[in-house]
């Protein structure tokens, strides 16, 4: 790249910063801060929230003081540190990375319908968790001790990446992706997904369908510490390392050629983009289950508020998104309790009748 480039690219890169930004930076960094302060609160509400009548001051003292004589029974420091806690962490880690996965697809495409249910992604990792479901019994035995916990999500990590390189790859032509092209490919791919798992469910025996099952509506019943610490940091890393593709994809909105002029080396970031969000969807399926339209939601509701700017965006969308998903969980064990609604169901319900709602506003706006 020459001399001219490179200033010709710092320009456009003050000017893209200052159009995203524009009177919005304020905003959104107090929004930063109240989802932070929110996010701790929906943790402690999460933790707290059940049968148990532990209290929150209870759980508070227990988890600091350590001691066994605290205020907290026997019974409720089981429910509280064995279930609720392991339970509370990774749904954040889900929604986060299921929020943040959302904005980076539709910074990636340029388009604000773009979300790893929609596209087919969530069906690609699903259909990889299924495969160790039903054929990880078949695999060496060396191997399945090797890979240990980590064999699930590992598995739907590698069909998720699976999916997204095809779909990215269907997608884009002469350095061009069409965005027509590739929601009908994820439309196509999710179909030859679900036939396949279907495939799989006939072959399946009684305690793989329960497993399979799992996988249908999604789900944070469950959650245990093993799969916290198996599927956690596969998320933890596409949420750390995400955030620094926030100028590329800030660049990327004037087009990959005004991208590449602004000094972005547009291949790397999106094969990095790519790897990110196969890696969070796939571990996220792998422990929860499809659940769908919090990709969209999300970026769409922090869109309103605090403009399209990525360096605030994604780390909003990861924390909106714990929030939201621990929020649904909540809501998901109270609502028929004793019993307990297939979180899926939930932000299916409230995720949907928005998408429509989108789909009729740009139709107004567009005039079609």
């Amino acid at each position: 790249m020459s001399l001219n480039d490179a200033a010709r690219g710092s320009v456009l890169m003050r000017s893209v910063q200052s159009r995203h930004a524009g009177d919005r930076t304020a905003v959104a960094r107090l929004t930063l801060v109240a989802l932070v302060l929110i996010s701790l609160v929906a943790l402690a509400l999460s933790i707290t929230t059940g049968a148990s009548d532990a209290s929150a001051i209870n759980v508070i003292g227990a988890l600091f003081s350590g001691a066994e004589d605290t205020a907290l029974s026997m019974r409720d420091r089981i429910i509280v540190f064995d279930i609720r806690m392991p339970r509370a962490l990774l749904g954040f880690l889900i929604g986060a990375a299921l929020a943040m996965s959302g904005a980076v697809m539709q910074g990636l495409f340029r388009n604000p319908l773009a979300d790893p249910a929609l596209v087919g992604i969530s069906s690609g990792s699903a259909l990889g968790a299924v495969l160790m479901i039903v054929l990880g019994a078949s695999l060496p035995a060396g191997v399945m001790i090797a890979l240990g916990a980590f064999a699930l999500p590992l598995a739907a990590f590698a069909g998720g990446l699976l999916t997204t390189l095809l779909l990215y790859r269907i997608a884009t032509r002469g350095g061009q992706t069409s965005v027509a092209t590739m929601l009908l490919a994820g439309i196509a791919i999710s179909a030859l997904a679900a036939a396949i798992t279907g495939i799989l469910i006939y072959m399946a025996d009684d305690k793989q369908l329960r497993d399979i099952t799992f996988w249908s509506l999604g789900s944070l019943s469950g959650m245990t510490w093993a799969k916290l610490f198996a599927a956690g940091p596969i998320m933890l890393v596409a949420l750390l390392v995400v955030p620094f593709l926030s100028r590329g994809l800030n660049a990327i909105t004037l087009g990959e050629a005004a991208a590449f002029h602004m000094g972005v080396k547009v291949q790397r970031l999106k094969y990095i983009a790519v790897v990110a969000v196969a890696g969070a969807v796939g571990a996220s399926v792998a422990v929860s289950g499809g659940i769908g339209f919090v990709g969209i939601v999300v970026p769409h509701l922090l869109r309103i508020v605090i403009g399209p700017d990525h360096r605030y965006l994604l780390p909003a969308s990861a924390l909106f998104g714990g929030v939201l998903m621990l929020g649904a969980d909540m809501l998901a064990r109270t609502i028929v309790a004793p019993a307990e609604l297939p979180i899926g169901i939930i932000t299916a319900l409230a995720g949907a009748p928005f998408f429509l709602w989108v789909l009729l506003r740009d139709r107004t706006r567009n005039g079609w």
